[in-house]
């Protein structure tokens, strides 16, 4: 009996192993470019006097570089840790928009895994896992997801470590155009999602609405104020006629 059970449950645990390797292999390339801009954040905490064990704790607790990049810019000493959560929790409502995104391919998860699942995800790791899961079907697969995204989070944890540690040796490690990598990063994640220029309608006004509130409103509110209107531009466009 005992080796019966072995005999049907190993090629379930190579199913998920080979879907692990899979979401691996699709996220080496972001993960490639999340390095450069993990030294960034790493070096910028510790110029902010942020030690080598703070800065991969606060990264791994938080996992979202956007917002991590504003609470570094504010800190101070003492910080305003009211001022930096505020901003973070501002910078971090998109993190809604996409777990709603998410969670029709969700369904078939019990929720201990989608909210495991969900801990990991970050605007790279939502983007690949949402892809393949249309690409796949209407269900995601949590193996591969769980492959991308906890290759993109010990990427991002170790390397902000070493930009910590690195950080007061180099200096300002944004003189080596570092901070072109994250840009490029999402240019490509773009391309791969494109579908033409009709269902691209809604990035569009995501980006005029979002950047008009950059250059208009003080703070973060470009960040959910962009998010909403594409939200709501994609809701227009798919209604019926």
């Amino acid at each position: 009996m005992t080796d019966t059970n072995l005999t049907l449950d190993a090629p379930v645990e190579r199913s998920s192993l080979s879907e692990g390797f899979r979401g691996l292999r699709d996220a080496l390339p972001v993960m490639l470019g999340f390095v450069p801009f993990a030294l960034v954040l790493g070096s910028q905490a510790a110029q902010k006097g942020l030690s080598p064990i703070e800065v991969p704790l606060m990264t791994g607790l938080n996992f979202a570089g956007g917002s991590e990049f504003a609470a570094v810019e504010l800190w101070t000493s003492p910080p305003h840790v009211l001022l930096i959560v505020g901003i973070t929790l501002l910078v971090n409502s998109r993190h809604f928009l996409m777990g709603a995104a998410l969670a029709p391919l969700m369904r078939h998860l019990p929720k201990r895994k989608a909210f495991s699942a969900l801990f990991f995800m970050c605007d790279e790791s939502w983007a690949i896992g949402l892809a393949d899961g249309r690409k796949t079907g209407s269900r995601l697969s949590l193996g591969y997801y769980m492959g991308a995204a906890i290759s993109l989070y010990l990427t991002w944890v170790v390397f902000t470590g070493v930009g910590a540690l690195a950080g007061p040796v180099l200096g300002d490690v944004r003189r080596f155009g570092f901070d072109m990598a994250f840009p490029a990063v999402f240019l490509v994640m773009l391309a791969g999602m494109w579908k033409g220029v009709s269902a691209a309608r809604p990035w569009l006004v995501s980006l005029v609405v979002g950047a008009a509130t950059y250059l208009l409103v003080p703070g973060a509110w470009y960040v959910p104020v962009g998010a909403l209107s594409g939200v709501a531009a994609a809701y227009y466009w798919a209604k019926p006629s």
